[in-house]
C-alpha cells in the first residue's frame, strides 16, 4: 500500500467524529443555558386531534400560551382555546374551555386533556415538553449508543447528524411520565437521529422512534396498544447561545379496551420570542419644610 493510499485513509478517518462526545457536549451545552433561557417570553400554539378509524375527527383543541422558563420548571398560561367535539356525523359542540366533557362517558375528552397536559404542559420539564421524549441529560447518555453519520448545513449553520439507540434491551414504555416515575423504571426505549449545532453544541432537530414494542401482555390482557410511536422536535436560534423549540410533534395509533380506537395528532409551534424588560420606577420624596 502506498503513502498516498494511507494519507487518504487516515485523512478520512480523522473526519470522523465521536458521537458520544459531541452529544456530551450538547448536554453540558443545553444544561449550561438554563439562567439565560429564564430571561425570554414567548408563545406556543398547541394542536392536538383525535380521529376516527373512519378518517373522521372525533375531537380537536387548538390553544394559546405564554410560556415564561424558570430555574425550576416552566410556567404556560392559558391565553386562549377553541374546541370542538363532534358526537355524530351531524352533531358537533364547541367549547372554550380546558377540561370540558360532552356529558356521561366520554373518552375522548379525557383523553384529549391528558395527552395536552402531559406532552405539552409537563410543568417539571423544560418548555412544556417532557424528558422522557428526549431524554439526553449528561445522566441519560449512558443508556444509549451514539454514531456520527455526518455534517451537513441546516439553515447556514453545520451540524452534525447523529444516530442513537438504546444501549441495552428494555421491555417498558414511558411515554411523557413523570421524572420521578420514569427514573424508577425505564427510560432508554427511542431510536432516531440528532442533528446538533457544530458551533454551539445544541440539539437543531430531533427525531425520536420506539425502540421497543409494546408487550404482549399488555396487548392481550389490558387491550392496549401503540403503534407508530414516534416524535420529533425542531429548535430555533433567538440569540447567540440561546435556543428555543420552534415545533414539536407526533402522529401515533392507540387502541385500548377492545375496541376505543384513535389515530392521534399532536403539535407545538413556538413564536414571538422576546426577552423579558427589567423596568423599575424610582421616586424621590421631596424633604420636609
Amino acid at each position: 500500500m502506498g503513502a498516498t493510499c494511507i494519507a487518504g485513509i487516515l485523512g478520512t478517518l480523522a473526519l470522523v467524529e465521536d458521537g458520544a462526545e459531541i452529544m456530551a457536549r450538547m448536554a453540558r451545552t443545553m444544561e449550561g443555558a438554563v439562567e439565560e433561557r429564564r430571561r425570554w417570553i414567548y408563545q406556543q400554539k398547541v394542536t392536538a386531534r383525535l380521529v376516527r378509524t373512519d378518517g373522521q375527527w372525533a375531537r380537536h383543541e387548538k390553544r394559546v400560551y405564554t410560556v415564561t422558563p424558570g430555574r425550576e420548571r416552566t410556567e404556560k398560561t392559558l391565553v386562549s382555546l377553541e374546541g370542538e367535539h363532534r358526537k355524530n356525523r351531524s352533531e358537533t359542540h364547541r367549547y372554550a374551555e380546558a377540561g370540558y366533557r360532552s356529558g356521561g362517558v366520554d373518552i375522548d375528552g379525557e383523553l384529549i386533556e391528558d395527552l395536552i397536559k402531559d406532552l405539552t404542559v409537563n410543568q417539571k420539564s423544560r418548555d412544556g415538553i417532557p424528558h422522557s421524549l428526549f431524554p439526553f441529560a449528561t445522566r441519560d447518555l449512558p443508556r444509549y449508543k451514539f454514531t456520527w453519520l455526518d455534517t451537513r448545513e441546516i439553515d447556514g449553520r453545520q451540524a452534525h447528524r447523529i444516530a442513537f439507540q438504546p444501549a441495552s434491551k428494555s421491555n417498558c414504555i414511558s411515554i411523557g411520565g413523570e421524572e420521578e416515575e420514569e427514573d424508577r423504571r425505564c427510560r432508554a426505549v427511542w431510536k432516531g437521529e440528532a442533528l446538533v449545532d457544530a458551533g454551539e453544541y445544541h440539539p437543531v432537530r430531533i427525531y425520536t422512534d420506539l425502540a421497543v414494542k409494546v408487550p404482549w401482555g399488555v396487548r392481550a390482557f389490558l387491550g392496549t396498544n401503540v403503534r407508530q410511536a414516534g416524535f420529533s422536535v425542531n429548535y430555533k436560534r433567538v440569540a447567540p447561545g440561546v435556543w428555543f423549540p420552534a415545533s414539536y410533534g407526533t402522529e401515533f395509533r392507540i387502541d385500548v379496551l377492545f375496541g376505543y380506537k384513535r389515530v392521534i395528532t399532536l403539535a407545538l409551534d413556538s413564536s414571538e420570542f422576546r426577552r423579558a424588560a427589567a423596568e423599575s420606577d424610582i421616586r424621590f420624596t421631596e424633604p420636609l419644610p
